[in-house]
């Protein structure tokens, strides 16, 4: 049995049994029950996921996965492939906006090149795990061999072992010129929709190269025909070396217990890779928010979540993954630090009305 496959064998559904006891202690809180929505939602899932009652959490890294594209060579891109490293610079260096917006967060920027077309040399906030220097043009033959998909998907599972330990929510992010392609087509493969209703503007391309793009998809599937039972057989003809990290590390979170807050559309290719490898990683992913692509809906339906934001965000890098693990900070924090109607001696919501004549009752 492969690496893989024992992890995959080995990932649990999420324990639902302290559930109540979760519950009741949010609605035992001081506030009407229910109030704070899905701030109290998301507190519950943490602890449901981590196993963890009264949890704080300190420790949190977003994952930005780096590969390169060689469907590029086909204009499917307003920018060249040259800005793959020039980018990953930029976040070592702390000046992209997952950098700032981690920092707000108070969470660390680990960048993982799976695939990027350049030798990096060993810098702090760098991985390196590459498997490949950008995959091949998808619509001459598959992007990348099996092995090579697998090996990249193990690479985000290393990740997720190497920090575990200090490791209390985990988010994703992405950085790969060209990489809208290969996740519309991992979509379209995955949902069996038309190309058309899933493939978006990516870094804002004209009418012209839209539609050229989405021929290009078609093509791709064309030539490679995937197997959308087959999931890696997906990720190797039609997807990409970072979106196979993320995979991975979507696979990692949920094997160790760890929420993983899943940014926008390219991110969200990786988690339904992962999703159709193991089912069970659904009940681990929190999804950040509703991206500006138009096939990140139809991801997130198939993935039954719901976002919990739409900021009309389209960056990638973990910006949205940020955010989002701000808000299950919030959620966390309301239900270990806020106090109970006991705690704080206030009176509970009476069971008769206060005032028949309006209808009116104390809260």
């Amino acid at each position: 049995m492969s690496k893989l496959q024992d992890i995959l064998k080995s990932i649990k559904p999420v324990d639902e049994s302290r559930a109540n006891a979760i519950q009741a202690r949010l609605d035992n809180l001081t506030k009407p029950q229910g109030s704070l929505g899905r701030l109290e939602e998301l507190a519950k899932r943490y602890c449901l996921i981590t196993g963890r009652d009264r949890p704080k959490i300190e420790n949190k890294i977003i994952f930005t996965f780096a590969g390169d594209h060689g469907v590029t060579e086909e204009g499917v891109s307003a920018f060249p492939k040259e800005v793959t490293p020039q980018m990953v610079y930029n976040f070592i260096g702390g000046g992209a906006g997952v950098n700032v917006l981690a920092k707000h967060v108070g969470a660390r920027v680990i960048v993982v090149d799976v695939g990027v077309d350049h030798e990096f040399e060993p810098a702090d906030g760098l991985e390196i795990k590459k498997v490949g220097r950008g995959t091949r043009n998808m619509t001459k033959g598959p992007a990348m061999t099996r092995d090579e998909a697998e090996r990249a998907v193990l690479a985000g599972v290393d990740m997720v072992e190497k920090y575990k330990n200090s490791l209390d929510i985990i988010g994703t992010g992405d950085m790969g010129i060209g990489n809208t392609t290969p996740s519309s087509a991992i979509v379209a493969v995955i949902t069996g929709t038309d190309p058309e209703m899933v493939t978006g503007r990516g870094t804002g391309i004209d009418d012209a190269s839209f539609r050229n793009k989405v021929a290009i998809i078609r093509k791709a599937i064309e030539v490679n025909r995937p197997d959308r039972n087959d999931p890696l057989d997906v990720l190797a003809k039609v997807g990409g070396y970072e979106i196979a990290g993320i995979a991975g590390l979507v696979l990692g979170a949920a094997l160790y217990h760890i929420p993983v807050v899943v940014d926008g559309f390219i991110s969200t290719a990786g988690a339904l890779i992962a999703a159709e490898m193991s089912p069970h990683v659904k009940g681990t992913i929190i999804a950040a928010h509703q991206s500006v692509e138009i096939g990140h809906r139809k991801m997130l339906e198939h993935l039954e979540q719901r976002p919990l934001l739409d900021l009309n965000l389209r960056l990638g890098e973990g910006t949205g993954a940020a955010l989002g693990i701000s808000l299950v900070e919030a959620g966390v924090k309301i239900l270990t630090e806020m106090a109970t109607f006991a705690d704080a001696g206030v009176a509970e919501k009476s069971d008769e009305p206060a005032n028949r004549g309006t209808g009116e009752t104390v809260r």
